[in-house]
């Protein structure tokens, strides 16, 4: 399948920059402004409460409406008349949160020993929803109310049947909804509001938390545990699931992550089990990738290998320390044995996949009688991913078949298979995943006729181009901490939202070696991944990277183009890139594309006429990053004149460390005398600074006393009254300063010595983006 990389190219207006900038101090915001701007999240208004969720206000669980109110009141009966409550789970990483969550929250409220209990059903012989042999069970124990979480929309005979039994239910789910409402109590889920209410996009552990929530409002005197201490368990179940992260899912999201942060620490931990599985996978719990690479597929390992997972819910919520350990690392054991599966199957389908014609195949559909089914639905995914068309992986067994499918782009997989539902046992999903089973005999025919729809509907997708979308530019130099920390400002990445992707062009790899992973026992587990420098012509010293799932001879010699995320792996204490695709790059270099750019550091400016003098910008300032000198080559081509990089190097005759300390600390004093509001332009035009080593300025006068406060117009300093300085504090400030200071000369130095081929790579692609823009603009309509 053939790749094709696009970079979005329309800019982001000056008043969003600046209203971006306002909210992402210390750092300028630009990376993330012209990534916010080309996801469509324009609304300035909005801005302050998708970047920092305390300014977001969260919807009530009421707006659900008269569902909510019913299932409430239902909850209240049974408290008042000591009626047994069953809840009813699902075994993925979205079921056991959710059911986690209403067993803490409905715990507040009904006795843990003799009144609630929950139930998850067995993924190998029962599957996913609400079965009969489960139903009666807890008829046998005494329940009357069923609270289902992550499941039961559709299941209607299953609800019926709990009728005959005496049982009621009360559904909270976030599935596709049935036809008719079912005969239950109450029915709480997202698919019946508006598709662009803040709830819509809510996984079943969001259902399951306002449920909760709602409770919480109505009996505010019950509970003994905060509601908050729930977040953490939500933030798991959202992100493994991967729904949209928007509205008040984001927020959710962001404030359970600060709970699950907590969970990494023993002075702030409230939950033993998520905090050696935060151990266990190396991860502090502080981004979403701690969950999406971490928790999450260790807590959908157990089911995929067991089939039971029901410990997982104890795992989550017991306080007893040694228990919680020896079920986390049984999860971990599970983890290990579903990745050596898991790359086992994927390269048995791979080889069935590589022997059909792709020019009649439109949706693969692989079976096989030996493929266990705890992992079809990863490896269905890698397939649909690797040829670019929705994958159907079943195994087979007594004349059954049994399996997942995933799906790619805008391509409603639920719709295709739901097309042949008359070929099927038995069928549930969402449009990018589904199960299903259906007899061995009907396998050929179900294949054919998925394949006719999909060809029918879909006839405009080109199946055999991947079109592979970056969110910025940027050579090696800029990667590291700081870009890191702006990025981040993005997160909760997810679907809708996801984890900004960089292209580094014309790179290399170094120090490219492979190993299979261990498992915590030390033993080899058969699933690879590739460790390597990523070197570019803006560094020396390459920058640490990872590759999962690949050997290092997949990585094309010689220059190449790579897609990485940036990541901050705890564990090494270091920053280092995921890669996410490579490819070799173009071996010759359109130099027209960069005529615009001259290079005059070394050389006298030619003798050139006024008109030509006046068709030129002369960059006569050394730029503080790679940020900085792509903006100015964007304003440039947008006024359609040259470039020419001037600059020198940085003499020793410019103001010293010492010297640009005592300025500022004179300017804090003379805005403290006067009450003036300064901006932070004005700040780095007076010290000649960059962003970054103005906020370490500032940090240092803090240690002196200074009081500092911002706000749209500029910053306001107060110099403390009385008040005398120690003398190891003043030194410790002032070496503050002064190494960052330093430290900024050093990158000037660099930017002044910057290979120009390095600076034509870059400028090339502003152009081709400058281009773009243009032809958008002068289309007619």
């Amino acid at each position: 399948m053939s790749q094709t990389w696009i970079q979005p190219n329309a800019q982001p207006t000056e008043e969003f920059c600046q209203a971006v900038q306002a909210l992402s101090q210390p750092f300028s915001g630009e990376y993330i402004a012209q990534i916010l701007w080309e996801r469509g999240i324009r609304d300035i208004d909005r801005l302050p409460g998708f970047i920092h969720a305390a300014q977001y206000t969260p919807h009530s669980p009421y707006d659900f409406g008269e569902e909510m109110q019913l299932a409430v009141d239902r909850l209240k009966t049974a408290r008042d008349t000591g009626e047994k409550v069953a809840i009813w789970g699902d075994f993925d990483a979205d079921g056991v949160t959710s059911t986690s969550v209403l067993w803490d929250g409905l715990g507040q409220f009904f006795d843990r020993a003799t009144q609630l209990t929950y139930y998850i059903p067995n993924r190998f012989t029962e599957s996913h929803g609400i079965s009969k042999v489960g139903l009666d069970l807890l008829h046998e124990q005494g329940y009357t109310l069923i609270v289902t979480c992550d499941t039961g929309s559709t299941n209607i005979a299953e609800i019926e049947y709990a009728q005959t039994l005496g049982m009621e239910t009360i559904v909270t789910d976030h599935h596709t909804l049935p036809d008719e409402r079912p005969p239950v109590a109450a029915i709480v889920n997202p698919r019946f509001l508006d598709q662009d209410h803040p709830f819509y996009s809510f996984s079943g552990v969001a259902v399951a938390y306002k449920l909760v929530e709602a409770l919480y409002l109505a009996l505010p005197d019950v509970p003994t545990q905060p509601l908050a201490e729930l977040l953490d368990l939500v933030a798991i179940g959202l992100i493994a699931d991967l729904v949209e992260l928007k509205g008040d899912c984001r927020y959710l999201c962001q404030q359970g992550i600060k709970q699950l942060q907590k969970q990494s620490k023993p002075e702030t931990a409230t939950r033993p089990g998520i905090s050696r599985l935060l151990q266990l996978c190396k991860k502090t719990g502080d981004r979403p990738t701690d969950v999406s690479f971490g928790i999450g597929p260790r807590i959908n390992a157990v089911s995929r290998i067991q089939g039971d997972a029901h410990f997982c819910v104890e795992l989550l919520t017991s306080q007893d320390v040694d228990r919680c350990r020896t079920l986390a690392e049984e999860t971990e054991l599970a983890n290990a044995r579903r990745k050596s599966l898991q790359q086992d199957v994927y390269k048995q389908a791979l080889a069935k996949a590589q022997t059909l014609d792709l020019s009649t195949t439109y949706v693969l559909v692989l079976w096989d009688e030996q493929w266990h089914p705890g992992v079809l639905g990863l490896v269905a995914s890698q397939l649909a991913q690797e040829f670019g068309r929705p994958a159907v992986l079943l195994s087979t067994e007594d004349g059954m078949a049994r399996g997942s499918a995933r799906s790619i782009r805008q391509i409603d997989l639920y719709k295709l298979v739901k097309a042949q539902a008359h070929l099927l046992h038995r069928f549930g999903g969402h449009p990018f995943a589904a199960g299903l089973s259906l007899t061995m005999e009907n396998l050929p025919i179900f294949a054919d006729a998925v394949n006719q729809k999909m060809r029918q509907d879909f006839i405009d997708v080109d199946l055999d181009t991947e079109e592979i979308t970056a969110d910025l530019v940027i050579p090696v130099a800029a990667l590291g901490k700081d870009l890191f920390q702006e990025l981040k400002l993005l997160e909760p990445c997810g679907m809708g939202n996801p984890a900004p992707r960089l292209w580094i062009q014309d790179c290399h790899f170094e120090r490219t070696w492979q190993r299979n992973i261990q498992d915590m026992k030390g033993k080899k587990i058969k699933y690879i991944k590739t460790d390597f420098e990523i070197v570019d012509a803006s560094v020396e010293k390459g920058f640490p990277g990872v590759w999962w799932g690949h050997y290092r001879e997949e990585l094309p010699p010689g220059q190449c183009d790579a897609l990485v995320e940036l990541d901050n792996n705890t564990y090494k204490k270091r920053y280092e890139v995921r890669l996410l695709a490579v490819r070799s790059a173009e071996t010759a270099t359109n130099q027209t594309d960069t005529a615009w750019l001259l290079d005059w550091r070394t050389e006298k400016p030619p003798k050139i006429n006024q008109k030509a003098d006046k068709a030129i910008v002369k960059l006569t300032q050394v730029p503080h990053n790679w940020q900085e000198l792509q903006t100015i080559f964007r304003r440039v081509l947008k006024k359609n004149k040259s470039l020419a990089i001037a600059y020198k190097l940085p003499t020793s005759g410019e103001q010293s460390h010492p010297e640009l300390w005592s300025k500022l600390i004179g300017i804090a004093k003379y805005m403290s005398r006067t009450e003036a509001v300064v901006t932070r332009q004005t700040f780095q035009k007076q010290l000649g600074i960059s962003t970054l080593t103005l906020k370490i300025g500032f940090e240092a006068l803090q240690q002196l006393g200074f009081s500092i406060t911002s706000s749209r117009s500029g910053f306001k300093i107060t110099e403390p009254v009385h008040q005398t300085i120690a003398p190891e504090i003043f030194h410790q400030a002032t070496a503050t300063f002064e190494q960052a200071i330093q430290e900024e000369t050093f990158r000037q130095h660099y930017f002044s010595q910057v290979p120009f081929s390095l600076l034509q790579s870059i400028a090339k692609q502003i152009s081709l983006e400058t281009e773009t823009e243009r032809a958008e603009v002068t289309a007619p309509d």
